[in-house]
């Protein structure tokens, strides 16, 4: 467990649920994922599977107080009052009283719209609603004009990170400003090269494992995706070993640079 800047405590590792259907995958996936350890489940109203998950923790007879639960507002609920309502909403889906962490999806370009939007989760955060507050995708520009806007910091910024796709600089203002950072698509979406093949090799781990321990190493939470129950535990079995300075280093030298999803400083809706 690691704290975030309000002193809750959070998993080191998580699941994404991204893309998993309700029903049997969904409860199958989070049954195999509890029992190999996972207590940190991510989800967001955009995926349209807040309820499935709700579903599945009590079908499988999960404890509220043994889980953390992440959710993401809409772009569509943004601004104070749709970001309330969406929020009543995801509480009702996942049958809980509380999200363990509640985020803004992603930024777009409406800074009023951003700080109203800010406003209902500080809102929610002082109520109890929400036991820690974050963003998405928030650029260093981006978590500037927030900081010196808000009246409760984001604690967390959830951005794409892997050795593929990495920006130091903005990591390194997290770290400066308490915003912990979780990491989606740290698996790269699959995309394993030699360099990583030899490693994983020389640690007796699989390419997966490398990179979930790069990000860990760094205080990093990430949250891989997968429904396969060997899968699952694979990519939790990590904390058996450490990266070397110099694998860490050769890790980061991998950067492309390359997103797999919308550019924070020009995605708007």
């Amino acid at each position: 467990m690691i704290s975030l800047s309000n002193g809750i405590k959070m998993p080191v590792i998580g699941l994404g649920v991204y893309k998993m259907n309700a029903g049997d995958e969904m409860n199958n996936a989070i049954k195999a994922a509890y029992d190999a350890g996972y207590r940190l489940f991510d989800t967001a109203q955009m995926y349209g599977n807040e309820k499935a998950l709700g579903d599945a923790l009590i079908a499988n007879k999960i404890p509220r107080s043994e889980v953390f639960l992440v959710s993401k507002v809409d772009n569509g609920n943004q601004w104070y009052q749709e970001t309330i309502k969406s929020l009543h909403e995801t509480l009702d889906k996942l049958q809980t009283t509380y999200l363990d962490s509640f985020l803004i999806h992603w930024p777009g370009q409406n800074k009023e719209r951003m700080l109203s939007t800010w406003h209902a989760m500080e809102e929610a955060y002082q109520q109890g609603l929400v036991h820690s507050i974050g963003v998405c995708n928030f650029e260093i520009s981006q978590l500037e004009f927030l900081l010196a806007h808000c009246q409760i910091s984001p604690m967390i910024n959830q951005i794409e990170n892997s050795p593929l796709m990495h920006d130091t600089e903005l990591t390194d203002y997290c770290k400066t400003h308490d915003i912990r950072i979780m990491a989606w698509a740290p698996l790269q979406r699959g995309k394993f090269n030699d360099t990583l093949a030899e490693m994983a090799g020389r640690y007796q781990k699989t390419p997966a494992q490398i990179l979930l321990r790069w990000n860990i190493e760094q205080g990093i939470i990430p949250i891989p995706k997968s429904k396969n129950p060997d899968r699952l535990r694979e990519n939790i079995a990590v904390f058996d070993f450490k990266l070397t300075a110099e694998d860490m280093k050769t890790l980061d030298q991998m950067n492309q640079g390359k997103r797999t999803s919308f550019d924070p400083l020009t995605f708007d809706f």
